[in-house]
């Protein structure tokens, strides 16, 4: 996954990938139902090409739509609690369950997906009626701010630390004067402090020590506990 760290000693267990084989779009009047492997670049796209708004949001985030239904992706004001409609997931049992946008405890980067470990096979999202070149303006106008504010030109599993109520935590990394500290190959950027990126062969534990110094610095400063929006297994 786009946010996921899998530590240098391996993952002892089976990691299904979710993509191109399932990852069909279909539009139906205002609601796309989208498998889980979907890209979420591809689904604003095609809904900016059928006219429906409210998705633009996602188009920049990195990632597919079963992901994204986990987390409970967003950015810029937006979030997938506010277009979700329902989600089919394979539960722990096997057991295949389509649940309503009320079923699924979505809040800030956490879902009930997420605390049942459940697998999402589709979700269908609920748009609005807009116009092409509206969407389109806003979808170009999204990604810039994008490239200006993140270090899209370096790898990294996107941002690094959930947001504490209260303060952003960018600013608290910086503030604390952590901003372009390095471990080996993994730094925090000095483009948005918010992002622990891979400067050439960082190995996985050289960005978790990243990680553990940079909340032990925040900590001290602030007493904020920053806690990873990056999935840390193995």
């Amino acid at each position: 996954g786009s946010n996921l760290l899998v530590k240098d000693s391996g993952y002892d267990g089976a990691i299904v990938e979710v993509d191109k084989k399932i990852s069909e779009i279909d539009v139906r009047g205002e609601e796309i139902i989208v498998e889980a492997g979907a890209k979420l670049s591809k689904v604003a796209t095609i809904a900016m090409e059928n006219d429906l708004a409210g998705f633009e949001f996602a188009h920049g985030i990195p990632g597919n739509m079963g992901g994204a239904v986990v987390m409970n992706a967003g950015a810029y004001g937006g979030e997938m609690k506010d277009v979700l409609k329902w989600v089919k997931v394979v539960d722990q049992n096997g057991e295949i369950q389509t649940l309503e946008n009320d079923e699924l405890e979505l809040g800030y980067r956490t879902s009930r997906v997420m605390k049942e470990k459940m697998i999402v096979l589709e979700a269908c999202i609920k748009l609005d009626l807009g116009v092409m070149g509206d969407i389109a303006e806003v979808m170009a106008l999204l990604m810039s701010k994008r490239k200006a504010s993140q270090p899209l030109e370096y790898p990294s599993a996107g941002s690094t630390f959930k947001r504490p109520e209260g303060y952003f935590a960018g600013k608290l990394v910086q503030d604390a004067g952590m901003k372009g500290y390095r471990v080996g190959d993994a730094m925090v950027s000095d483009k948005h402090s918010g992002f622990v990126i891979n400067c050439g062969n960082a190995t996985a534990t050289e960005v978790i020590q990243v990680i553990k110094d940079v909340q032990s610095k925040v900590k001290e400063d602030f007493g904020v506990d920053l806690e990873p929006e990056v999935r840390i297994i193995g």
